[in-house]
């Protein structure tokens, strides 16, 4: 009964509350009121409670600027859906790059004008094996910081293209250049899906495995018929 009175009425006396003890406490009524007692006196007490006070208003504000959010985002919901399925970009990062470049592609004549605007080209920023300068061009920094993370965040997923991308470019040229390659990429995927209204299609992380062999095969074939020789290709089935 005294513990529900506590309770409902916001007792805080350590006197009172000691008396709720049990069991083997019981014999430490004593330690316990002066435990309760503690150090913290009126004055820490108003401070507390003002800072609980403003962090409830904060919340509150959150609440009103989500639903602001998500009443202007409503039109957009199924391209939403679509960039949300991209890895390493959540609903949150979805939103803010809509807000950024809209869904109206046509702006844009190609994704590496887009590239570009964002201050996310060169991007990858290499072409038949050869590196060029890995500095990006100037555009929209809150754009390319959510592709940055966005990239970061992909370098963690499992078995997916952009994963596999960010690594093998983080061997050879460092994390930070790789997350900018990666935020490109991302970038450029979301123009395709926003241009062409399509959901997102995964490679898979064998893409470039996949890939340098098709070059290999293409270049030897070439190589072969360039000295007289008729190739025909089967594939052997382990």
């Amino acid at each position: 009964m005294k513990s529900a009175v506590c309770k409902r009425f916001g007792v805080d006396d350590p006197k009172l509350l000691s008396q709720l003890a049990k069991g083997r406490l019981r014999k430490k009524k004593d330690q316990l009121e002066r435990a309760l007692r503690g150090l913290v006196g009126a004055h820490q007490k108003m401070i507390l409670s003002t800072q609980l006070e403003h962090i409830d208003f904060l919340n509150q504000q959150i609440s009103k600027l989500a639903k602001e959010i998500a009443d202007r985002m409503r039109p957009f919901e199924e391209d939403l859906e679509f960039l949300d399925d991209i890895p390493g970009i959540g609903r949150r990062s979805a939103e803010s790059v809509i807000a950024e470049i809209g869904t109206d592609m046509n702006r844009f004549p190609s994704a590496a004008h887009l590239s570009s605007w964002a201050g996310m080209a060169p991007g990858n920023n290499e072409s038949a094996g050869k590196r060029k300068s890995g500095k990006t061009t100037k555009g929209n920094k809150h754009l390319h910081a959510i592709l940055v993370e966005a990239a970061r965040a992909a370098s963690k997923t499992k078995d997916t293209y952009l994963s596999a991308q960010y690594h093998r470019i983080a061997v050879r040229r460092g994390k930070n250049r790789a997350a900018v390659a990666v935020g490109h990429t991302i970038l450029v995927i979301i123009y395709h899906i926003l241009k062409k209204h399509q959901p997102y299609i995964e490679l898979g992380a064998n893409y470039f495995d996949e890939r340098k062999k098709d070059i290999t095969v293409r270049r030897v074939v070439k190589k072969l018929e360039s000295l007289g020789y008729k190739v025909n290709l089967e594939e052997v089935v382990a």
